[in-house]
């Protein structure tokens, strides 16, 4: 199974929790003509007055500008893997298992899939947790599927 693996920074805002500001945030990066592939936006929890907001990527003069414009700053304190690839049942629980059974653990998980390919955003509580993640992830993600296992839209007999 084809999966890449890839350090990325995210850039992050804490912000106001209320309306248009996700729109406020993104505006000045349209202008700018970003090309985002990774937006999430949440509340806080303990704090639902405040929220976050964090992309990627900004890379360029222009885009950084755009970026520090909107109240953005480089997240390097948030060590984030972008993993993408072709997705199979089971692979979240296979990389889930891998990096529990490393002992690492995961700051945060975005994931989705279209159609036959699946991309996560991985967050890890340090630098080092990050690098032995790619590691395991790969790892997981190689093993083929379990023998005797019913195939998508199959059914077992007995």
């Amino acid at each position: 199974m084809a999966i890449t693996v890839k350090r990325v920074t995210l850039w992050r805002a804490e912000v106001d929790n209320q309306p248009g500001v996700l729109a406020r945030t993104l505006e000045p990066l349209a202008t700018a003509g970003a090309d985002l592939r990774l937006v999430m936006g949440y509340r806080f929890p303990q704090a639902p007055e405040r929220a976050a907001i964090e992309l990627y990527p900004i890379t360029g003069k222009r885009l950084t500008a755009a970026a520090q414009q909107a109240g953005l700053t480089e997240a390097k304190d948030i060590p984030c893997l972008l993993v993408e690839g072709d997705n199979r049942a089971g692979l979240g629980a296979a990389i889930g298992r891998g990096l529990a059974d490393a002992g690492i653990n995961v700051a945060f998980l975005m994931a989705q899939v279209l159609g036959r390919k699946f991309t996560a955003a991985i967050g890890f509580d340090d630098e080092s947790a990050a690098t032995n993640g790619a590691r395991i992830i790969k790892q997981a993600a190689a093993k083929p599927r379990p023998a005797g296992g019913a195939k998508r839209g199959g059914r077992r007999r007995r």
